[in-house]
């Protein structure tokens, strides 16, 4: 039997999740009540989510992270409070109205001296920062367009320090990533993901459906050896 794309039950699950693990936070729910206000599309990561990536980078004590895809700056937001005061977060944003928003956004959270955020192509932000020798990271979070994800991966490889943890969101698509012929434009990309992570030299990865208030989804979850 095909499940459903929604299941109103999904959202009740995260509303119980969030209101026994997590609780009220007004700094998140101001961020996305800015984001709503300014147009942004309501694509950042939930509630859950979010708390997720935050404990996964306190788990491996992450001193420096790479966010590739800032939008509004909730999941960077997330991530930032994951860091002690010498560390630091690099976000990359395309879009210079989204970045002034998300900007707004951290600042008011009391994230701003950790967070730097690099406006224009992902790529070529990537490319600088490879040639800067910057000290390499130890978690980064790619949630951009899913066209260029193997090519992210690629560039997070270089970047990371061995252990490093990569998270990739958006990773099932409604059970797309099964239909070479789906018409989602985004499912080709993430099947490029997949196929560069088969019998990878330099990284361990799995995958995980869920389902929630972001409807039917998952994440990749790779180490870098």
């Amino acid at each position: 039997m095909d499940l459903p794309h929604t299941d109103p039950r999904w959202s009740d699950v995260d509303d119980y999740i969030v209101a026994h693990l997590i609780g009220e936070d007004p700094v998140l729910e101001a961020c996305l009540a800015a984001n709503a206000a300014a147009g942004l599309p309501p694509i950042d990561v939930s509630a859950t989510q979010g708390r997720m990536l935050e404990l996964l980078a306190r788990a491996i004590q992450a001193k420096n992270i790479l966010e590739i895809g800032t939008l509004g700056g909730y999941s960077t937001i997330c991530l930032a409070r994951s860091l002690s005061d010498e560390g630091r977060l690099v976000t990359l944003e395309l879009e210079p109205d989204f970045a002034a928003v998300a900007r707004e956004n951290i600042e008011r959270a009391g994230q701003g001296r950790r967070v730097e955020i690099l406006v224009g192509e992902a790529i070529q932000s990537l490319t600088d920062i490879r040639k800067s020798d910057a000290t390499p990271f130890d978690f980064v979070f790619i949630d951009a367009d899913k066209q260029n994800y193997a090519t992210y991966l690629d560039h997070a490889v270089q970047l990371a320090r061995p252990g490093a943890m990569l998270i990739f969101d958006n990773v099932v698509r409604e059970g797309g990533i099964v239909d070479p012929q789906s018409d989602d434009p985004k499912v080709p990309g993430t099947r490029e993901l997949y196929q560069a992570l088969v019998n990878h030299p330099k990284v361990d990865a799995t995958a995980v459906q869920t389902v929630g208030s972001k409807k039917w989804d998952g994440f990749l979850l790779a180490i870098v050896r």
